[in-house]
C-alpha cells in the first residue's frame, strides 16, 4: 500500500472516488457557478480548464507524487470537487491534504468536513501517518477556520511560499494533526456529523 493509492472512501455524508475523466464534466459545472476559478488565494480551475486539472493530478498520481478523489455528493452522485494527498513523506510518515475544492453550494455543509473525517482515518489509521499537514493561504480566512475547526493546530507560517498565477507572493500557513491528537480530532469531527 502506497500514500499514492485511492481506493473509494465514503460516510454518509460525502463519496471519495478516485479521481478520472468521467468526473470532469460535473467539476466544470462545480467550477462554473460563482466563478471559483477568480478567487485570488486559491488555484481552482477555470470550467475549460478542468480536464487539463484532471490530467495534471492523474500524472503526479502515476509518478507516485499525488492520490487524487473526486468529491461527490451521495445524494445525486455528482462529482462537487476535488481533493488530494499531496507532499507525500512515506518515510516519516507525514502527508498532506491539500488542492480541495468544492462547488459553492457545497460552502458551509456537511461535505468538508465530512471528506476531510475520510482523509484522516485514511491517514492515521490505516497508512499510519505520524502527522497530517493541512495548508492555505494567510489571506483565506475561511479556510484557515475551517482547519482549525477540524482540530488541527497551527505549526508556523511560510512566508512569500509561493508565486500565485497573477504573480501575488503567498505566504502560506501550515497545520497539522499529531497521530496523538487524532483521537480528540475525530471524536469532535463524529459530535459535528452526527455519523459513526
Amino acid at each position: 500500500m502506497t500514500f499514492a493509492e485511492t481506493p473509494v472512501l465514503e460516510n454518509a455524508c460525502v463519496r471519495l472516488e478516485p479521481l478520472s475523466h468521467a468526473h470532469a464534466p460535473d467539476l466544470a459545472e462545480a467550477s462554473a457557478v460563482g466563478d471559483l476559478s477568480s478567487l485570488v488565494y486559491t488555484r481552482i480551475p477555470a470550467p475549460d480548464a478542468v480536464a487539463e486539472e484532471v490530467d495534471r493530478r492523474l500524472a503526479l498520481q502515476a509518478q507516485g507524487a499525488m492520490a487524487p478523489w473526486a468529491v461527490v455528493d451521495p445524494r445525486d452522485d455528482r462529482a462537487i470537487g476535488m481533493t488530494t494527498y499531496m507532499n507525500f513523506d512515506e518515510p516519516n510518515r507525514r502527508v498532506e491534504i491539500g488542492s480541495t475544492w468544492l462547488a459553492r453550494a457545497a460552502h458551509g455543509t456537511a461535505i468538508n468536513p465530512a471528506a476531510k473525517l475520510l482523509l484522516l482515518e485514511r491517514g492515521f489509521d490505516v497508512l499510519g501517518c505520524i502527522a497530517v499537514e493541512l495548508r492555505t493561504d494567510r489571506r483565506n480566512a475561511q479556510s484557515r477556520a475551517a482547519i482549525a475547526k477540524l482540530g488541527a493546530h497551527q505549526d508556523g507560517i511560510l512566508r512569500r511560499h509561493l508565486i500565485m498565477p497573477d504573480g501575488y507572493l503567498r505566504d502560506t500557513v501550515v497545520f497539522s494533526i499529531l497521530a496523538q491528537e487524532w483521537p480528540k480530532a475525530r471524536e469532535g469531527l463524529l459530535a459535528r456529523l452526527r455519523i459513526d
